[in-house]
């Protein structure tokens, strides 16, 4: 005989990731080595996970690091991940590795966000792209996603924008399917509700399309630049903030935009 243990919540929102992931629970209980009538009784309620369930049902899920200190609360654990904010000295030694990979990659574009997208580093690349921007929009926290799609941000200087935020829109689209966050919700809400610049039509001449990825085509002091970027986060983080952290690079699209940035990074101070 079973016991009903309550444990408020958990089930349903191990079912709710399992059926996020398209997998059934013989191919969950398969991969956790455990039973399909075991993962059953643990979504209806009827049995407790214990604390290793958890976080391998997690693992197998692949739930954010967050998540999975959400799923331990609800079946009556403590969170097994720490969340340390980044100026914590136990986390120094990521701070100074984000800051040397920042400055190896100048003269070319390279910042850090924050699960909401907020930068939380930057180096003196994402500075040229800035200039111009209006100063609210640069106050602590500066945003990503906001200083791009504003009417005041980049935006009015994207030469592909529609495309460019189409592309932006999406990437938050999916982070949102995979994670419940309030804040990044209430960010997409707000940016995908910015009018376009006027205007708004793409000034992307045919010879200027990167065959390979899109680009962001943006005008900077009467010059053309063009980018395609990549997007990096830590392998296996064991802290919620780490794992929330993402590395983004701009690499120039062309010989042009190369030899200008080197010709402004020699420029600076």
């Amino acid at each position: 005989m079973t016991t009903v243990v309550d444990a408020p919540g958990v089930g349903a929102l191990l079912r709710e990731w399992r059926e996020r992931r398209r997998i059934s629970q013989l191919e969950l209980a398969l991969r956790a080595d455990s039973s399909a009538r075991h993962i059953s009784f643990v979504e209806t309620g009827r049995s407790r996970p214990s604390r290793e369930m958890v976080l391998r049902l997690a693992d197998h899920l692949d739930v954010p690091v967050r998540e999975r200190n959400a799923l331990l609360v609800a079946a009556g654990y403590a969170p097994h991940f720490p969340e340390r904010p980044l100026g914590d000295p136990a986390l120094a030694g990521v701070r100074e590795a984000l800051e040397r990979l920042l400055r190896a990659y100048e003269p070319y574009p390279a910042l850090v966000v924050d699960g909401a997208y907020d930068v939380v580093a930057a180096n003196r690349g994402i500075a040229l792209l800035l200039e111009g921007v209006a100063e609210p929009l640069l106050a602590a926290p500066l945003n990503a996603m906001r200083v791009t799609m504003h009417p005041r941000g980049l935006a009015p200087r994207i030469r592909n924008y529609r495309e460019w935020r189409e592309h932006l829109l999406h990437q938050m689209e999916r982070q949102l399917a995979l994670m419940r966050s309030a804040p990044l919700r209430a960010l997409y809400e707000e940016v995908s509700g910015y009018p376009l610049p006027e205007g708004g039509e793409e000034r992307v001449a045919s010879g200027e399309v990167v065959p390979f990825a899109l680009p962001m085509v943006i005008e900077h002091g009467g010059h053309v630049l063009s980018f395609v970027s990549s997007i990096a986060t830590f392998n296996t983080p064991m802290d919620v903030t780490v794992s929330e952290l993402a590395v983004e690079t701009f690499l120039p699209a062309d010989p042009e935009t190369a030899a200008r940035l080197q010709e402004l990074h020699a420029l600076m101070p």
